[in-house]
């Protein structure tokens, strides 16, 4: 991979006026920070790359952004970025003048943290799983069966909540009481020989 990509520079000549020279001074920061840096284009954008994503570039019709890939791993002792994972304005939010981003000082020091975040093999932190906080409906009929058969009862209650679920949408997915009925009884079977609901394709 070369140092510079003349995508690049065609994503630069093809932006808006206002975005140009923006562009053009962050891709010049990202060199003067980390020489070891290459360009390449992904996902429509400039990335800068080092043993792994470093950092990238955007331009939108009235905004740039800059962010960086694993900005949750950096250490932020100015706390002058956004350090969410995934947020489409980067982390310096909308830019759309040089005046809006951090003194070239900053940037350098921070693209250069980046890098040796790669260089260190860390990887980008693992998003946090959300908890489904919602309550179970449970149907009537089911319960009933469940009291009366210890065995599938208690490998119900074993269950994730994730694997209880999706035997309980599936009741709730049927279009008919006759159709529902005759999910749970197949429910009770397998859940007496310890299946999932998803059983046959595990």
């Amino acid at each position: 991979m070369e140092q510079f990509d003349i995508r690049v520079d065609a994503f630069i000549a093809k932006s808006a006026d206002f975005a140009k020279p923006i562009l053009t001074h962050l891709r010049q920061l990202v060199h003067q920070a980390y020489p070891e840096i290459r360009e390449t284009i992904k996902w429509g954008f400039p990335f800068f790359d080092h043993k792994g994503s470093v950092c990238y570039m955007s331009s939108f019709k009235q905004h740039c952004a800059f962010g960086f890939w694993k900005s949750g791993r950096l250490k932020d002792k100015y706390q002058i970025i956004n350090k969410s994972e995934e947020t489409a304005a980067g982390n310096f939010g909308r830019i759309t003048t040089l005046a809006d981003l951090p003194s070239d000082e900053l940037l350098i020091e921070y693209i250069s943290e980046a890098a040796v975040l790669n260089e260190l093999g860390i990887k980008v932190a693992a998003p946090k799983k959300k908890l489904d906080k919602t309550a179970l409906i449970v149907p009537d009929e089911f319960i009933m069966l469940l009291d009366k058969n210890t065995g599938a009862k208690d490998n119900f209650n074993n269950m994730s909540r994730a694997k209880q679920k999706e035997y309980l949408d599936w009741f709730t997915e049927a279009k008919t009481a006759a159709t529902k009925q005759k999910r749970i009884q197949s429910a009770i079977k397998w859940i007496t020989e310890g299946k999932s609901r998803m059983w046959k394709y595990e």
